[in-house]
């Protein structure tokens, strides 16, 4: 089984953040840290090389495998920032909705600027994600 390189690392968030964004990026990652770090109340950390974490759970997949995440995460990915959020459930999926301009993949909420997202309804988005992973995870 392959190892997971999403792994809390030692790299700076600063240095990884000045390396990757453009200027409306960097004050938006300003933004989301903020955010995150009031729902989680944890420090931010790099996981893996590109994304930003705060806090952490383990899980393990009805496959066996476990490891562990952070509950909260962002990432630079090109011209796009992503917010990682569980959004399965009815109440998750309505704000969705309602949480203005993006693009969803499984887990990554994906938009170009964080003035295009009601910024309470992605709040909204983030702690309803963290109470799903310690839902199904404990």
């Amino acid at each position: 089984m392959a190892d997971n390189k999403t792994k809390p690392t030692n790299a700076s968030v600063d240095s990884y953040i000045a390396s990757r964004a453009s200027e409306q990026q960097r004050v938006d990652c300003k933004e989301l840290m903020a955010l995150l770090k009031k729902i989680t109340h944890q420090q931010p950390r790099m996981w893996g090389p590109s994304m930003v974490g705060y806090g952490s759970f383990k899980y393990t997949y009805d496959s066996g495998r476990t490891g562990e995440m952070p509950l909260a995460a962002f990432a630079i990915r090109g011209r796009e920032l992503v917010v990682y959020v569980m959004a399965e459930g009815e109440k998750q999926k309505s704000l969705l909705k309602k949480v203005g301009k993006h693009k969803m993949g499984k887990t990554c909420l994906y938009f170009k600027r964080l003035a295009d997202l009601d910024k309470s309804v992605l709040e909204k988005l983030v702690v309803g994600s963290i109470a799903e992973a310690r839902q199904r995870y404990g």
